[in-house]
């Protein structure tokens, strides 16, 4: 598969002196590693398919990079997006994509192993695909090419991308890359397969891997997908995700690759804990990362040392789904103060979730960095988070608010979601009050208003959610939403912004689609879509004709309630919770929208698309 390993340096230098921030594709950041690629029996390429201040601040791919690294014989080099400036200038010159370190071509690499963190990436892999000269669809490849494998939290539906991808990894990386690269180095030394047989291999062989090649997918007369089987009988029915099993020992990059060019976040990502003790029922992160596991005070603070001796970065952010929830956070961060803020190096909370408990936190705080903090009350009345299974008090909120402004903080930050299932005009009116009590809250400790920002994205339901079955909200009902918000924010300290709702339709048609609409994916990017995250590149015209020229329609995908009976294109991928239970979820749900006395009938084909 791999080789020969060309150093593509000299023409990728003389690029430069071109582009915008041409130190992202230097390579020689402080810590990077560079083996002999000549004499590494397997070479990987980490491919994140976003720019590269984007990618250098995911702690997931600094964690395989320096698992992948510590195996003798196997050599891991970063690759990234190239922006829109260096693309041309790649393609105008015939110069391939190529992997940071040692410049080499990725399509010489043994493995490109790409991380998904975000749908609207897709065409982003197709685009660094057909950049690397590497065929897109995976039947096209011969032996030559690498093992293209994607892991990520998209994994909870890989199916859009099942027929450009020849392996999936769902779940903890960390606990599958070594033995598949084990394995693959004996297969290597043995004389490579061909490729259906190398995936049969690795199927039988390695836990938590799908192969979407080894299965058959049917459709049924509704057009939705009847079923998803395996081809041969080592093949498994359902592919389970991977859990590290012990998260105090598992491994943490203590020598990060510290970027040159500027990035979103320059800081030490101590993750303190993984898994998250509350059910939303819109939250996938919370199913992908179920299993609630902790690192002791002691391991953290010897991370951060270590980390900080490496890196030199002057701030540390203690990260996890839930951070305020760790059960020692008073304990740490009083050590991480007492430890650190001689030095100068600040600590940040991304976010918390608000409770009770947080009333026990400003000792803590106070050696907190005070710039902006950030809560998720995600709808704006109670009624409705108790819906969504979103366990916050109004009251609660405003006292951690007026808390935080005592202590020294002048910025708050508020995230809510628009559209959920029942919402009313007053649960969306509720958004912009709350934002003001909060103000005022402001108001009672510093004499006045604050500040008070807002952050409105549409609801997309998610697969493996209790609101998997849900129908998205019709497109012109956030427009109508977006003009009220404003509306009733007018003339007060409350800054509302809205999230681009046609990306979040696109978003929600892949997150819930099937094999088919890989299709509209590959029309897409002969469009030229590439960066759809970005406000500048991303294009609602483009996506409409593809879904044309692929044949489907994206209000079938996004706007259909689906019935509980129904199989779902992501049904074989096994993330944790079950069906009956997010079945019972989404009963539960709808049960807590109205009193229990006017509680009417369960529908006979499924859920109910009204929204009341």
């Amino acid at each position: 598969m791999s080789g020969p390993y060309i150093d593509l340096w000299p023409a990728v230098e003389r690029l430069l002196g071109e582009v915008q921030a041409p130190s992202q594709y230097l390579g020689s950041e402080k810590n990077a590693v560079r083996k002999d690629l000549a004499q590494a029996e397997i070479a990987v390429a980490l491919a994140f398919p976003e720019a590269y201040s984007i990618g250098m601040s995911h702690l997931g791919l600094q964690i395989l990079y320096g698992i992948l690294n510590a195996i003798p014989g196997v050599a891991a080099e970063r690759v990234f997006a190239p922006w829109l400036d260096m693309e041309a200038l790649m393609r105008k010159e015939g110069v391939p994509l190529f992997s940071l370190e040692s410049h080499a071509p990725v399509k010489s690499f043994d493995v490109v192993g790409f991380s998904l963190q975000d749908e609207m990436g897709y065409t982003n892999v197709l685009n660094l695909l057909d950049l690397a000269g590497i065929p897109a669809r995976a039947e096209a490849r011969g032996a030559e090419s690498p093992l293209v494998i994607a892991g990520g939290a998209c994994l909870c539906n890989p199916e859009p991308l099942a027929d450009f991808v020849d392996l999936f990894v769902p779940g903890d990386g960390e606990e599958v890359l070594p033995a598949l690269v084990a394995l693959l180095r004996d297969v290597k030394r043995q004389g490579m397969p061909d490729r259906l047989s190398l995936l049969r291999t690795i199927v039988a062989k390695v836990p938590h891997t799908y192969a979407p090649a080894l299965y058959d997918v049917t459709y049924g007369v509704d057009g939705g997908v009847a079923s998803v089987s395996p081809r041969f009988p080592e093949v498994p029915a359902r592919v389970a995700k991977a859990v590290v099993a012990s998260f105090e020992d598992a491994f943490y990059p203590t020598r990060p690759v510290v970027p040159f060019a500027e990035t979103v976040h320059e800081r030490i990502n101590l993750e303190v804990m993984r898994g998250c003790p509350h059910g939303c029922r819109f939250c996938q992160s919370m199913v992908l990362k179920n299993k609630l596991r902790f690192r002791s005070v002691d391991r953290l603070l010897e991370l951060a040392e270590e980390t900080y001796a490496n890196t030199g970065y002057d701030e540390i952010a203690l990260t996890s789904l839930s951070s305020g929830d760790y059960p020692y956070i008073e304990e740490l961060m009083a050590r991480l103060t007492a430890r650190f803020k001689h030095r100068r190096v600040g600590l940040t909370l991304p976010s918390l979730w608000i409770s009770p408990r947080i009333k026990s936190f400003p000792a803590v705080i106070k050696g907190v960095r005070k710039a902006g903090f950030t809560f998720a009350p995600e709808a704006g009345s109670e009624r409705l988070r108790q819906v969504i299974r979103k366990d916050v008090a109004t009251r609660d909120l405003l006292d951690t608010a007026q808390m935080l402004f005592r202590e020294g903080w002048r910025h708050l930050k508020l995230y809510f979601m628009v559209g959920l299932p029942t919402e009313t005009p007053e649960d969306v009116d509720a958004i912009v009050d709350l934002a003001r009590e909060v103000s005022l809250a402001g108001k009672a400790v510093m004499g006045r208003v604050a500040n008070v920002n807002v952050t409105v994205s549409p609801f997309v339901p998610k697969p493996h959610t209790p609101f998997q079955w849900e129908a998205m909200a019709p497109a012109e009902y956030f427009p109508g939403v977006k003009d009220r918000l404003h509306r009733r924010a007018k003339g007060l300290p409350v800054h509302i912004k809205f999230h681009d709702a046609a990306r979040s339709l696109v978003e929600a048609a892949l997150t819930r689609g099937d094999r088919r609409t890989g299709r509209v994916l590959e029309e897409a990017w002969a469009r030229g879509s590439k960066f759809e995250a970005w406000d500048e590149c991303f294009s609602p015209a483009r996506w409409r004709e593809a879904f044309a020229a692929a044949g489907r329609d994206p209000a079938w995908y996004v706007h259909r309630p689906i019935p509980f009976e129904a199989t779902l294109p992501w049904d074989h991928i096994d993330v944790g919770p079950t069906k009956t239970w997010l079945r019972s979820e989404a009963e539960r749900a709808r049960a807590a929208a109205v009193p229990a006395s006017v509680i009417p009938p369960k529908p006979a084909g499924g859920v109910s698309a009204d929204r009341s």
